[in-house]
């Protein structure tokens, strides 16, 4: 029962972040929901105990399955840093912890946060983006395009660049960067076969 209120005391407080990071008023989350104003900021204070019938179109607004939102999972693995950093409506968690080299990265813009004022910037390395959910939009140089599920790009960061949601919804991708300009290799087939072919 412990573990129970502890979980259940923790989703207010993630539920306002949530809102504040998707830069959402109570209104507006009101309006999505069907939940009134009052009782979502009940739900955000503590006043107000979760119940499935409100945690439920809660998650749907936030792009979350129900277990994200109430992060009922315990302790995280401890062989991936969970340690988000969220800036400008953008989460980024480390995926990997090698010194140098290439490092990975998962990406969330939040649902509402279009980003629509490109801001493009420039750095050493190299990069490579797979879109997991959402619409990505990127502009690359001279280039303005939305990245759909399952497609990739590859670049090098020294061109000017930016992502943000093509859409108001939440978008996932994952990155993987070279600080030293490291470019992903595929491999059709082993170096074995290739001698054996």
């Amino acid at each position: 029962m412990d573990e129970l209120d502890t979980v259940l005391d923790s989703v207010g407080p993630r539920l306002r972040a949530l809102r504040l990071e998707a830069g959402l008023t109570l209104s507006d989350l009101a309006a999505t929901t069907g939940i009134s104003v009052s009782t979502l900021s009940r739900l955000e204070s503590g006043g107000r105990r979760p119940t499935l019938e409100l945690l439920l179109p809660l998650a749907r607004a936030h792009g979350l399955a129900l277990d994200d939102l109430v992060d009922s999972s315990g302790a995280a693995d401890p062989r991936v840093p969970q340690r988000a950093v969220t800036r400008g409506g953008m989460t980024m968690v480390p995926l990997s912890r090698r010194a140098g080299g290439l490092q990975a990265y998962k990406l969330t813009i939040a649902p509402g946060r279009r980003r629509r004022d490109p801001d493009p910037q420039t750095h050493e390395g190299y990069e490579w983006l797979y879109v997991l959910d959402g619409r990505l939009r990127m502009v690359l140089g001279e280039h303005d395009v939305v990245l759909e599920p399952g497609e990739v790009a590859e670049f090098d960061t020294r061109l000017p660049h930016w992502f943000g949601g093509a859409d108001a919804r939440r978008v996932e991708f994952l990155s993987i960067f070279g600080r030293e300009g490291e470019r992903m290799h595929t491999r059709a087939r082993s170096t074995d076969a290739r001698r054996d072919g």
